[in-house]
């Protein structure tokens, strides 16, 4: 029997898509268990497919020709699965040798849990605050849109959007799986519905999850860790993710809450439209400083390091070519400062398992690091922000 089914929806992120699909192989090789992957490319219109389908001839491909949305995609693949266990995995992911392995004992030996999360990190080790969320009910809605939990955020009144009053070192029962990471139970959704085509992007999740819960069950939240870039689409300074985020707000509230009256429904809808607006208007106010800001970043060129086997010829991948210093292990390196230069760090994962990667990001976390994961397969190195490979 199949042990667990993963699901995969690409576009135009096949480096970071091949990194992914290296670290579920190696964890799968670290703890066998029967499996099945699937990768739906959303009509990318680059060579993904054709990159990827020779180097991972264990992944069933669905190639679309057009782009159907983050829902419809993942729909696609969950009807052909046959596992115990789907896993919804964003290809800007990277896990552990033992991140399936604990997720599956977890639901193993909790029949009451419909679905799991991790504890997820960005590519410098930040904790993502969307590990963990609340039901976007109208009093949460009124105090995200409000900014109440902004202000209160470890309140447990005013901050149930994030609900950042429980530790993310812990294992805690929660509302919401970040559809980043978002591992089921497939008796679960065979009860709950796969996921509502209706939100082409953003609000799929938090709507699966409530629905899980309607079926009988509970979702939580697990502390082992996984890095989870996070692309231009989804990032909250574009003007595109204030009005999508917004409407599935919206969508939500008019699904799961029709009892409300059409006044208060009508209060909902503009308090949200406003809010919108205000997030529009502060992006486009604070553009500016952050060009130049970013544009800083860009001119501070700081200090290369590498830890590779291979630290010549990932030197050679590095832009403009800056001098950089090989280390063998993070010991190596002074703890920064406030006053430290930027200091970008490359690892091998070559050299080091995706554990050791993902330890070294989360315990390395500090404004003055950066890190970089240097692919040799592919011989190209992947940062939050970009792709470094040769011409």
């Amino acid at each position: 029997m199949v042990k667990i089914s993963i699901v995969i929806v690409n576009y135009r992120v096949k480096y970071f898509l091949e990194q992914a699909l290296r670290s579920v192989r190696a964890a799968l090789t670290a703890h066998p268990m029967e499996a099945e992957i699937f990768v739906v490319d959303n009509h990318s219109q680059d060579d993904s497919l054709d990159y990827l389908a020779p180097r991972f001839p264990e992944v069933r491909f669905i190639a679309n020709t057009e782009n159907v949305g983050f829902a419809r995609a993942n729909n696609q693949a969950m009807e052909l699965a046959t596992g115990q266990y789907v896993l919804l995995l964003n290809p800007d992911t990277v896990v552990a040798e033992d991140t399936l392995h604990e997720v599956c004992q977890f639901m193993d030996s909790h029949p009451d849990a419909g679905g799991v999360g991790v504890k997820m990190l960005d590519g410098n080790g930040r904790f993502l605050p969307e590990s963990k969320r609340g039901f976007p009910t109208p009093w949460v809605s009124f105090c995200k849109i409000f900014g109440l939990s902004a202000l209160f955020p470890h309140s447990r009144l005013f901050g149930r959007y994030h609900l950042k009053y429980l530790s993310p070192d812990e294992c805690h029962q929660i509302d919401i799986l970040s559809g980043a990471f978002m591992f089921m139970r497939r008796t679960t959704l065979d009860k709950s519905g796969l996921l509502d085509e209706s939100f082409f992007m953003y609000g799929e999740d938090i709507d699966l999850s409530y629905r899980l819960v309607l079926a009988g069950y509970h979702n939580y939240y697990v502390p082992t860790p996984i890095i989870h870039y996070k692309g231009e689409s989804t990032k909250k300074g574009s003007l595109r993710y204030v009005r999508i985020f917004y409407e599935a707000m919206l969508i939500f509230f008019e699904k799961h809450y029709p009892h409300y009256s059409k006044g208060y429904y009508l209060a909902v809808k503009f308090s949200i439209f406003f809010r919108a607006m205000l997030a529009a208007a502060h992006r486009i106010v604070l553009r500016p400083f952050r060009r130049r800001q970013g544009e800083g970043d860009k001119r501070e060129r700081g200090e290369w390091y590498i830890l590779s086997r291979e630290s010549d010829r990932v030197a050679g991948l590095i832009p403009g070519t800056p001098r950089a210093t090989t280390i063998e292990s993070m010991q190596q390196l002074p703890a920064p400062h406030k006053g430290s230069p930027l200091r970008y760090i490359v690892l091998d994962s070559g050299l080091l398992t995706y554990r050791q990667i993902i330890d070294i990001v989360q315990q390395g976390c500090h404004d003055r690091n950066r890190f970089l994961i240097y692919n040799p397969q592919a011989q190209v190195i992947v940062s939050p922000k970009e792709i470094h490979s040769r011409p």
